[in-house]
């Protein structure tokens, strides 16, 4: 979602955007779930693999955002603790939930309720990294 919707913005053509998980599968394809959800929402992730999240990546990268305190700490752990924060934090979002449940492992309804959450936050995700871009 962060990819298409910076894909998008001039400013952030240059900006790479990948994914990583805490307790990724390397090499495994998206979960059906996810799969079915972002083709609803247009996103073919027919070529996505996991990633496991590494030190080395960690190092690589200027932010993580996660969709858990849990992946926060996690994140911490292997080195990124100043530059990681949930994307609820990162949004700004002061009321709701703090997390947005993985819904790995569920039913197609789980998937679309996250999908929901993190598309309700990628306005104010993008407008802070455009704040950061400008500075």
């Amino acid at each position: 979602m962060l990819a298409a919707r910076l894909a998008q913005d001039p400013l952030f053509r240059d900006t790479s955007v990948m994914s990583a998980g805490t307790s990724a599968w390397d090499g495994s394809p998206a979960s059906e779930g996810s799969y079915l959800v972002a083709l609803e929402r247009g996103l073919d992730l027919g070529d996505h693999r996991a990633r496991m999240l590494t030190p080395e990546l960690v190092q690589q990268v200027d932010r993580i955002l996660t969709m858990t305190e849990a992946q926060v700490q996690r994140v911490a752990d292997l080195g990124g603790g100043n530059k990681t924060a949930t994307i609820t934090a990162y949004a700004g979002a002061v009321a709701g939930p703090r997390d947005v449940p993985d819904p790995f492992g569920g039913d197609v309804s789980g998937y679309r309720r996250a999908a929901e959450m993190l598309d309700a936050l990628m306005d104010d995700v993008v407008a802070r990294l455009r704040r950061e871009v400008v500075r």
